[in-house]
């Protein structure tokens, strides 16, 4: 295979390949693939979706669990010229529903035991081919098998015709309104922040990534992408739902590199403080999607004596933004450092001027790795990408107030808009409350996010019930775990006779966090 300049995404695998081609690229429960292994399944895909109609800059869902398909399916979708869209396999009907449509997407990938979800989707969606991994028993009708798709097809790469400015993901995060928003990222950026996250990590060929965070997610995309480029293995585990499994795997395989969030962190310090866990063969630990307590870093560094621990910043427009080097980590513990390499972090007052060291600012974020914008939403895009500093230039606006220091490194202090960030997951207070208003007893609901040292913020439903109607909150828990995915469910739903109002008569997140102030503190 031709070694080529990574100009596009998939120029990563397919350089991999070229010099790595026996190594090990991906472990999945008992499966092990080689870098040439990965590249044959993805040339195939590639070629069955072109096959199927797949043309450049067309989007293929992917709704999968954490599997060796779903991994080599990103790359074969890009090898397609397509743009992928990775699904949480937690997401529910009208969620699947709103993605497949808002991306217009032309193909789902996706495995049995997720029919019940995106089947009745499917019979919504007339011109939408699906391709289903085989079971054993037969699909049902209109659903085609992908293993037979992949047959016969080449395990060479199609020609190429993208170009780096061209999208090469579609990645859905909440938004304010209620329904998620399509964060769109070109190869460009997707391959600036990608080398520049290796180069202050320093992956290389000889490291065995760990990871347990989902691949449509930023943070656990990137432990796949960061593998690929370095030649490294990825050690890929569907969830965290067995943290014993969980650990023996990690020292089984003498994993190098472990990603990941406070939640996972406090389970793991759960688990050491009945029995000690220890894991020396990693060298690099990182933390993002929410701040790292400080508390858990001494009991961190007992589970990890060997590792550097790099607490990380970032969102999806973007990815990442900051980072702090282990260096700092204990004397600067609340820090989440300074810029990622090749971009710059500024902190602006609200006319636009830069604030002096220590006092707190809006921080925007500038550089290459910028999304293109949210898909077919021009006015929110309005909203985050402003003027730069040149001419033609964007920033992006994070959304986040931050303070710096003498030094020049950033200090996480607060978010400015409404999203509640738990487990390391954007949560959409509208898109809760909409779940708590289909049940029609339901008066009125506030959804917001109260401290909690694990989660990071717990979501927290305040509910008045019609008169005259009775309604528990198991019942309201109960169409919640149906209508939401996990992490959005809330930990904690209040009952109140009536909810705070502004003076037009409006319902308000702020006040009724001030007003339950006391009630709030007997849930923490």
């Amino acid at each position: 295979m031709t070694i080529v300049t990574s100009r596009l995404l998939q120029d990563t695998l397919l350089t991999t390949v070229a010099h790595y081609p026996d190594h090990t690229a991906l472990i999945v429960d008992d499966v092990r693939m080689s870098y040439s292994e990965v590249a044959d399944y993805a040339c195939r895909l590639a070629h069955a979706l072109r096959a199927s109609g797949i043309r450049r800059g067309d989007r293929v869902a992917i709704f999968m669990d954490n599997t060796w398909q779903c991994a080599s399916s990103i790359y074969g979708v890009l090898l397609a010229g397509g743009v992928f869209v990775v699904v949480n396999v937690q997401t529910k009907h009208d969620k699947l529903a709103f993605i497949l449509r808002d991306s217009d997407t032309r193909v789902l990938l996706s495995e049995p035991h997720l029919v019940r979800v995106f089947g009745p989707v499917a019979e919504q969606l007339p011109t939408l081919r699906v391709l289903c991994t085989s079971a054993s028993k037969a699909l049902p009708t209109g659903i085609e098998s992908l293993d037979a798709a992949l047959a016969d097809m080449p395990t060479t790469p199609p020609p190429q015709s993208a170009i780096t400015l061209d999208l090469a993901a579609l990645i859905y995060t909440s938004g304010t309104t209620g329904f998620p928003k399509g964060v769109m990222h070109t190869h460009q950026s997707l391959l600036f922040v990608l080398d520049s996250i290796n180069e202050y990590l320093g992956f290389s060929q000889n490291d065995r990534l760990f990871s347990a965070l989902p691949l449509n997610f930023g943070y656990g995309l990137f432990q796949w992408l960061s593998a690929v480029r370095a030649g490294a293995t990825l050690v890929l585990a569907r969830s965290f739902t067995y943290p014993m499994q969980v650990f023996n795997r990690m020292n089984n395989e003498t994993v190098t590199s472990f990603a990941g969030v406070p939640t996972i962190f406090a389970m793991m310090l759960a688990q050491d403080a009945k029995q000690p866990l220890h894991f020396p063969s990693v060298r690099i630990l990182t933390n993002a999607a929410a701040v790292l307590p400080v508390e858990f870093i001494p009991g961190i560094r007992r589970m990890f004596p060997q590792a550097g621990l790099y607490k990380m910043y970032g969102q999806t427009e973007c990815i990442r933004s900051a980072y702090l080097n282990p260096a700092l980590a204990d004397i600067k513990p609340e820090s989440v450092g300074c810029a990622i390499p090749g971009t710059e972090l500024l902190l602006l007052d609200e006319d636009g001027q830069p604030v002096a060291p220590t006092e707190i600012g809006n921080l925007y974020v500038r550089g290459p790795h910028l999304m293109q914008g949210y898909w077919k939403q021009p006015e929110k895009t309005a909203e985050v990408l402003v003027p730069g500093l040149l001419p033609g230039e964007f920033l992006l606006k994070s959304g986040d107030l931050f303070r710096r220091d003498a030094d020049g490194d950033f200090y996480f202090v607060a978010r400015s808009d409404e999203i509640i960030k738990s487990r390391g997951e954007k949560v959409s207070p509208t898109e809760v409350e909409n779940a708590i208003y289909s049940l029609s007893s339901v008066q009125e609901v506030v959804v917001a996010g109260i401290p909690d040292p694990i989660l990071g913020e717990a979501v927290c439903a305040f509910v008045t019930i019609r008169d005259g109607e009775n309604l528990s909150i198991q019942q309201i828990k109960h169409i919640c775990n149906e209508r939401l995915e996990n992490y959005m469910v809330p930990k904690h739903i209040v009952l109140l006779p009536e909810l705070p109002h502004t003076a037009n008569g409006k319902l308000s997140r702020k006040l009724v966090l001030e007003q339950c102030v006391t009630l709030l503190a007997t849930l923490e």
